[in-house]
């Protein structure tokens, strides 16, 4: 998959809403999960799940990609629940969705893991504890997730000749979202939900504007961009695609709203 800054008539445009998980135990008294504590769900966790999923009720999903971790699967679980395009949908579960690996900091305060970083001299965010992922290293999870999604999507949905593409291919949206539940996607019957976990989504959130060059909602700037989600906060996202041979190209991308909790606040 590579960006293309080529306008193509035939294209094909869909959804991509992530959802970070709820809150777990570890969750709430700071300390650092990764990929060795596969923990579950808090009761306010699950509450934000189902609130997430009462918020996105009737919002339309043709895919649901899930880490394969338990707190990402409850979530999507409560979400799917709820929603009534998800009742033929098949949750799949992917690893390459998982939570970053923060090594030997695992199960230890996130007050100690930033002191390992002040004393490494390195930036909070960006720090590899020993035996931990590196940025590059989760950014290339990314990248990979995103070329099997694009591929698959492409795959199952491109009409067939380059005319029916055109005319299946929505309209672009403004990108001042209106804090509505189905912002971006109101007419796009092509739209993936991916659950997954804050780290990870910080570090797809930088790739999406660095590399994709997605482009940025009006009210918002990168330092909101490359924060941390809340747990159940939403970030929706619309993509276009052209095929060229077997490939699939992303041409564009548009970023609608970052981190979104309107469900919590209701």
């Amino acid at each position: 998959m590579r960006l293309s800054a080529i306008h193509r008539m035939d294209a094909l445009r869909f959804g991509l809403t992530l959802v970070r998980h709820g809150e777990t135990k570890y969750n709430k008294e700071g300390l650092l999960q990764g990929q060795a504590i596969d923990s579950c769900l808090s009761e306010t966790g699950l509450q934000q799940a189902e609130a997430a999923g009462f918020y996105l009720r009737d919002v339309t999903f043709s895919h649901v990609f899930v880490s394969d971790m338990l707190r990402a699967r409850q979530t999507a679980e409560k979400i799917m629940q709820q929603n009534r395009s998800c009742l033929g949908l098949r949750m799949v579960c992917d690893p390459l969705l998982k939570e970053k690996s923060f090594g030997i900091a695992e199960g230890g305060r996130v007050e100690d893991f930033k002191e390992m970083a002040r004393a490494a001299g390195e930036s909070f965010p960006d720090f590899t504890p020993p035996e931990g992922e590196t940025q590059q290293q989760v950014k290339e999870r990314v990248q990979k997730f995103m070329e099997k999604m694009v591929y698959q999507i492409g795959t199952e949905h491109w009409p067939d000749g380059g005319q029916n593409a055109a005319s299946a291919a929505a309209s672009p949206e403004s990108s001042s979202a209106a804090g509505e539940a189905d912002d971006g996607v109101r007419s796009i019957p092509i739209h993936a939900l991916v659950v997954t976990h804050g780290a990870y989504m910080r570090v797809a959130v930088r790739y999406f504007v660095e590399e994709m060059f997605c482009s940025l909602p009006p009210s918002c700037n990168q330092q909101l961009m490359f924060s941390l989600s809340p747990n159940t906060g939403i970030c929706r996202f619309t993509l276009s695609i052209t095929k060229e041979g077997s490939r699939f190209i992303v041409l564009g991308m548009q970023c609608f709203f970052i981190h979104r909790t309107d469900h919590i606040k209701q």
